[in-house]
């Protein structure tokens, strides 16, 4: 479970994210969506230490974040952006290996882990192939299976989709939906696209110039929004929606 207990984060006067309250459940996948500028992805990154809050605190497991170590803490995390970072001159296998090493888990059971998670990405057969080597979408996966190296409970996702074309990005979004039920983890992700958020989501998150306007889960978010700006997202989907029809669409 991780609680946001009053969080906040400033830089100078302004408050890029002011007194976020909120309980995500073990095993569920909340979907941050906001503008840019709404305090998403510092958020998100409050929770692993990335960032350190001004105000509040982040409790995982009833234990706040600030009593471990941050380098240990981010560790345990899986961590996924959506550029990938992976290192150019290494392996994909190297690269999936790179935090149990660091961990110091035993040479055979990382070569097992490897294994194990190139094959749960589709991507059995690239483990020694370099990451120029492959498409952005087949870089994206590898990018999700180092973030699940370790066995991590919990998985943020910092918009890991928004440089793939619509096709790739849809096929990932079905892998994302089904690690997460899988694995049982508890994810966070983070995205500009509301569509995606209530398609993946048990509940979505609104942010707007660093507050939580609403928590909800998809149908009672665009069942009920809870103040104007919620419903103008919620009035854009719908709008695609009915531009879609007026094409001929199903």
């Amino acid at each position: 479970m991780i609680e946001l207990d009053a969080l906040g984060k400033r830089y100078g006067d302004s408050w890029a994210v002011r007194d976020v309250r909120a309980t995500i459940a073990r095993g569920e996948l909340v979907a941050i969506v906001g503008e840019s500028g709404s305090g998403k992805t510092t958020l998100l990154r409050m929770i692993n230490r990335l960032i350190e809050p001004d105000a509040g605190a982040v409790r995982i497991d009833g234990k706040d974040v600030r009593a471990r170590d941050p380098v240990a803490l981010r560790r345990s995390i899986g961590y996924v952006i959506q550029h990938v970072g992976l290192l150019p001159h290494l392996t994909i296998g190297d690269n999936v290996a790179m935090v149990p090493r660091l961990l110091g888990w035993p040479r055979a059971e990382i070569d097992g882990r490897v294994g194990e998670l190139l094959a749960l990405v589709g991507l059995p057969e690239h483990r020694e192939r370099f990451p120029e080597q492959l498409s952005g979408g087949q870089r994206q996966r590898v990018g999700i299976a180092r973030a699940l190296a370790a066995r991590p409970e919990v998985l943020l996702l910092d918009e890991p989709l928004g440089a793939l074309d619509p096709i790739t990005r849809a096929s990932l979004q079905r892998e994302l939906a089904r690690l997460h039920r899988e694995l049982g983890l508890t994810s966070i992700l983070v995205t500009h696209d509301l569509l995606e958020a209530l398609a993946l989501a048990d509940r979505v998150a609104v942010m707007l110039r660093g507050e939580l306007r609403q928590l909800a889960p998809p149908a009672e978010l665009v069942r009920a929004p809870a103040d104007d700006y919620v419903a103008q997202l919620v009035g854009m989907v719908r709008t695609q929606g009915e531009q879609l029809r007026a094409f001929g669409a199903p």
